[in-house]
C-alpha cells in the first residue's frame, strides 16, 4: 500500500520506489534470490547470501582482468565504447581539443569543473612554480647508467620524491594533498626532460618561468646549453600540448587501477604514482606507439602491406595500433590526431611512414575481416608517428604518454580518497591448490657408533 504525507490542506500518495532486481535460482539448492541493480550493476557482496549451507564462504565472481567488473563509481572520465564517445567530466573530448590548453583540462580532472578567471591564474601560478627539482635529485639521477632507459629513469625518481615531502602521508589534509598534486604535475616535465639529457649525455636544463607546459618541455629537451638562445617551434608545441589533452586520462586502465590500489592503502601520491608509470612502462599499455612504429618500420613500403595482412589474418602476428579494449568503434582521440599530423609535418617535413600508416588504414578499413572485428585506428596509431617526427626519441614514448596521464591519475586517486565506499584493495581469490600436505616423517638418526 502506498505511504502517504499529510500536510495542513492535502493529502499526498507516495508511490513506491521501484527497485531493478536480479532474480537468481541456485541450481544446487533450488533457492531463489533477489539481488539489487543499482546503475546497471549488482554489488558483488550481495552474491555472498548465496550459498549451499551455513559453513560455505557463499558465492564469488570470477573475473580475471576485470572484464566485467566495476572496481569503482567515479565522475572523472566517461567512456562509451559502442558509439566511441570520451568525455572529462562531461565535456566532449572533441570540444575541449584544441580549445582548451592542457592545463586548464588538467584543472577540470582533478577539481571537477573548468576553472574561472582568477581559479585559473592561481592554478598556473602554481604549477609554474613548482617545476624546479631539488638539486639532490640530479645527483640521484646520476647514478643511473648511460643507457638506461627513460621510463625507468621516471619511475624511479617518482618514488624518490616522496623521500624529499615526507609531509606527503598526511594524503586527509586538503591543503598538502593539493600542494602534491600542484608538484606532481609542475615536476613531471622536468623529471622527463631530466631523463632524457641523462640518457643522451648532456647537462640538464632547468625549467624556465616564462614557457607555457609543453614549451617548457621542448626547451629543456633540445636547447643545446644555458648559453645558447632556443624557441620551440609553436607549431609543434601547440601539437604536443593537444596530445597532452588527448592523454590526460581514460577511465580504469591498468595504470589508473595501480594508482588507485596503491593508493587505497593511502600510500603518499609520489608512491603511487610510481607505481602507475611502472604499470604504464609495459608494452601492452604505454609501449603500444613504440610497437606502431616498429611495426611499420619492418613493413617498410605500400608494397608489403598485403604482405602484413596475410601474417594478421593467419594469427602469425598482430596489427598494432588497431582496436581497442574499450573502443568497438572509432577511438575519437585517433580522430583529432590525424587531422592535426599535417600540421607537425608541415614544420618538420612529411615523415616516411606516414604513407605506409595511411595505406594500411585505407587497405584496412576495407576489409570486412577487421571490419567484422571492430579493428579501427586507435590513438597510439598516429601519435607515434608525430613523436617521431618531433625528434623525440622511440623510447621517450611511454614517457610523454606520463607526463598527460599525472593529472588523470590524481584525479582518480584524490576521488578514491574522499569515496566513503572505498577501503584497501584485496581481491578475493579462488584457490585451485592443495587442500592440505603434510612433511614426511623425519627418518630416525643413525645411533653414534
Amino acid at each position: 500500500m502506498a505511504k502517504q504525507i499529510r500536510h495542513a490542506a492535502t493529502t499526498v500518495a507516495l508511490k513506491p520506489k521501484r527497485v531493478d532486481v536480479l532474480r537468481v535460482v541456485d541450481g544446487r539448492t533450488a533457492k531463489e534470490y533477489s539481488i539489487p541493480i543499482q546503475l546497471g550493476a549488482i554489488h558483488a557482496p550481495d552474491l555472498r547470501q548465496i550459498r549451499v549451507s551455513d559453513e560455505d564462504f557463499g558465492l564469488m565472481s570470477y573475473d580475471p582482468s576485470f572484464l566485467n567488473t566495476a572496481s569503482c563509481k567515479s565522475s572523472v572520465t566517461f567512456i562509451d565504447g559502442a558509439t566511441g564517445t570520451l568525455r572529462y567530466r562531461g565535456y566532449p573530448i572533441e570540444e575541449l581539443a584544441g580549445k582548451r590548453n592542457y592545463l586548464e583540462v588538467a584543472y577540470l580532472l582533478v577539481n571537477g569543473r573548468l576553472p574561472g578567471k582568477n581559479q585559473l591564474a592561481d592554478w598556473l601560478h602554481n604549477i609554474t612554480y613548482h617545476t624546479m627539482l631539488h638539486e639532490n635529485v640530479k645527483k640521484f639521477m646520476d647514478g643511473f647508467h648511460h643507457d638506461a632507459h627513460p621510463m625507468g629513469m621516471l619511475v624511479s625518481t617518482l618514488a624518490g620524491l616522496s623521500t624529499f615531502y615526507p609531509e606527503a602521508k598526511e594524503v586527509q589534509n586538503v591543503e598538502l594533498r593539493q600542494r602534491q598534486i600542484h608538484r606532481l604535475i609542475a615536476k613531471m616535465p622536468t623529471l622527463a626532460a631530466f631523463a632524457y639529457r641523462h640518457s643522451i649525455g648532456m647537462a640538464y636544463i632547468y625549467p624556465s618561468n616564462d614557457l607555457g607546459y609543453a614549451e617548457n618541455l621542448l626547451a629543456m629537451m633540445y636547447r643545446p646549453s644555458w648559453t645558447t638562445d632556443y624557441t620551440p617551434d609553436p607549431v609543434l608545441s601547440k601539437v604536443l600540448d593537444l596530445l597532452f589533452v588527448l592523454h590526460a586520462d581514460h577511465e580504469q586502465n591498468c595504470s589508473t587501477q595501480a594508482m588507485r590500489t596503491v593508493g587505497s592503502s593511502h600510500a603518499d601520491p609520489y608512491t603511487c604514482s610510481a607505481a602507475a608509470a611502472a604499470a604504464l612502462y609495459g608494452p601492452l599499455h604505454g609501449g603500444a606507439n613504440e610497437q606502431v612504429i616498429q611495426m611499420l618500420r619492418e613493413v617498410g613500403s605500400k608494397e608489403n602491406i598485403p604482405k602484413l595482412i596475410r601474417q594478421v589474418k593467419g594469427g602469425r602476428r598482430l596489427l598494432m595500433g588497431f582496436g581497442h579494449r574499450i573502443y568497438k568503434n572509432r577511438d575519437p582521440r585517433a580522430e583529432i590526431i590525424k587531422k592535426v599530423a599535417g600540421e607537425v609535418f608541415a614544420v618538420t617535413g612529411r615523415n616516411p611512414l606516414l604513407d605506409v600508416a595511411l595505406e594500411l588504414e585505407k587497405v584496412a578499413e576495407s576489409d570486412d575481416y577487421f571490419i567484422k572485428r571492430h579493428l579501427f585506428p586507435n590513438v597510439d596509431f598516429y601519435s607515434g608517428i608525430i613523436y617521431q617526427s618531433m625528434g623525440f626519441p622511440v623510447d621517450m614514448f611511454p614517457v610523454l604518454f606520463a607526463i598527460p596521464r599525472m593529472s588523470g591519475w590524481l584525479a582518480q586517486w584524490q576521488e578514491m580518497l574522499l569515496d566513503p565506499e572505498q577501503k584497501i584493495s584485496r581481491p578475493r581469490q579462488l584457490y585451485v591448490g592443495p587442500r592440505v600436505r603434510h612433511l614426511p616423517a623425519a627418518p630416525n638418526p643413525t645411533p653414534p657408533g
